[in-house]
């Protein structure tokens, strides 16, 4: 792996996910308690022994570049390789931001001419999955490829969402769909993918010149290499998922908790590594009570935890109920509250009496396309006051402040 190098593509700003990627991009979002999404494919690069990493950040990335800093806590800390934060820049004649997967790649070329790989993976940052690369990059080289992409299969009538491949049977890619309406198979594109790169660099390097095109790897540059005849499908069987959505989130982090939960945290041959506060253990008062959830250190926990994952820092006060929750980092939640169905993010306060996530199912009259399920979202720097009723399928924005004793029906919002 030597001749490998990372590229992970961290700039996006996941509009899908609403008020928790206003202020942070998605590759940011706090996940699983402990993490950030980005951590799960640095901890993949190193467990894979890749060791030279660019991250290119576009979207709000002041934290994110904290977060990574100089790769410490992913032994990333190294002369002659570690990690990168590689930002759009200007140039004597313009100031552009990436235009696409691809141009952002082409952007970067000189940073990876510096180090003069055979081969480069270009990964995204806004997944939750462990995945061998170094396995991924020897079949590269197996089959002689120019070029190599991740795919596992999808339920056919989820194909529409991805790039669907058509493969022969030695798994070269002979025709590429993207987000077909009528698919012909139902392998799917992970956005994962393995290029030798003096073929791709002069590929980038031409689709940069055309007008016509969108420098995006899905849209343009797999078309186009298709015809080398050395594309091929790289088939995924393990775990993977795309949080790109309220609802999507909301159920991956909760998958956590069950007895045998289909992502393994815990596996201690390939560990996930993050950059997190150093806290207290946690505290269950002789009151508290928890059950089927995570619970990390800095928290307090007084009250009654059910089926939720509980974030750093913590508290939960006497009589408050929180049940089918993700509950971000340093929340402070009230006396005799109650949340259910509920994403709060991070640095929030819920006071004294509020019940968050009650009633029926109402549909968002804020936005239909992001707001869509049962689930409440209050964004990250907000206070509810005391005694607030807040409905399901309700948004509340960033640094708001909800007043005592308001009253927000399912399906509503404030912004």
């Amino acid at each position: 792996m030597k001749n490998v190098i990372g590229l992970i593509l961290a700039g996006g700003q996941g509009t899908r996910l609403g008020v928790l990627t206003e202020k942070i991009p998605k590759p940011a979002v706090q996940f699983g308690g402990k993490y950030r999404i980005i951590d799960f494919t640095l901890s993949n690069c190193v467990n894979s022994g890749i060791y030279r990493i660019g991250v290119l950040t576009q979207y709000r990335p002041h934290l994110l570049n904290k977060h990574i800093g100089i790769g410490k806590p992913w032994d990333l800390d190294r002369k002659g390789g570690g990690v990168t934060i590689l930002q759009p820049y200007s140039t004597l004649t313009e100031s552009v931001w990436y235009k696409g997967t691809a141009d952002a790649v082409y952007q970067n070329i000189e940073f990876v001419d510096e180090y003069n790989p055979e081969y480069i993976v270009v990964l995204s940052g806004d997944h939750i999955y462990s995945m061998d690369y170094s396995e991924f990059v020897y079949y590269h080289i197996s089959k002689g490829a120019l070029a190599t992409i991740a795919c596992m299969e999808v339920p056919i009538t989820e194909a529409h969402r991805f790039g669907i491949m058509v493969t022969d049977i030695e798994n070269k890619i002979i025709e590429f769909q993207e987000k077909p309406k009528n698919p012909k198979s139902n392998l799917a594109s992970l956005g994962i993918y393995v290029f030798t790169w003096n073929f791709i660099k002069e590929v980038l390097i031409e689709d940069s010149k055309d007008n016509s095109s969108d420098h995006d790897f899905g849209k343009n540059i797999i078309p186009k290499i298709l015809s080398t005849e050395k594309v091929y499908a790289y088939p995924f069987e393990g775990y993977w998922q795309d949080v790109g959505t309220i609802q999507s989130y909301w159920e991956t982090n909760l998958e956590l908790v069950r007895p045998i939960p289909p992502f393994n945290l815990h596996d201690p041959n390939w560990r996930f590594y993050t950059r997190s506060e150093e806290m207290n253990p946690a505290y269950i008062s002789e009151n508290g009570e928890v059950r089927n959830s995570i619970i990390s250190e800095g928290c307090e926990i007084y009250g009654s935890v059910e089926n939720s994952v509980i974030s750093q820092g913590v508290f939960i006060d006497e009589r408050a109920i929180v049940k089918n929750s993700v509950i971000m980092t340093k929340v402070e939640i009230g006396k005799n509250v109650v949340i259910e169905d509920a994403i709060i993010a991070e640095n929030t306060i819920i006071k004294d009496g509020c019940k968050i996530g009650i009633g029926h199912f109402a549909e968002s009259k804020y936005d239909k396309k992001v707001y869509n399920s049962h689930i409440t979202v209050v964004g990250m720097d907000s206070i509810v006051e005391e005694n607030c009723k807040i409905g399901k399928n309700v948004v509340i924005g960033n640094d708001k402040i909800v007043s005592a004793n308001t009253v927000i029906d399912s399906g509503g919002y404030l912004i």
